[in-house]
């Protein structure tokens, strides 16, 4: 073989061996995209646990009546933002 035979071998087998490297990293990425999602959808679901936990514990502070000050207070303005939001709809399914 010449060695401009030698040459272009040499860069055939690089070629070879980047398509597998990139083959295998196209994989993995994959698989790390569906990680990733996995992760997503346990995250979301685990605020959303969270959610109802801190629900949960505002509904035993009403019912045992042992609220503090600063706890009566953001539940004051929680019910006057959510009476504002329903007045809102009223307003807007009335509209003609």
């Amino acid at each position: 073989m010449n060695e401009l035979e030698l040459k272009l071998k040499r860069i055939q087998e690089k070629l070879q061996l980047l398509l597998k490297q990139h083959n295998s990293l196209q994989k993995e990425n994959q698989r790390l995209i569906a990680e990733l999602d996995e992760k997503k959808s346990t995250s979301i679901k685990n605020l959303q646990q969270v959610d109802a936990l801190k629900q949960q514990v505002e509904v035993l502070k009403i019912t045992s009546g042992n609220w503090n000050e600063a706890d009566k207070i953001e539940f004051e303005k929680r019910i006057t933002n959510y009476i504002k939001e329903i007045d809102n709809c009223i307003d807007y399914l009335s509209q003609p």
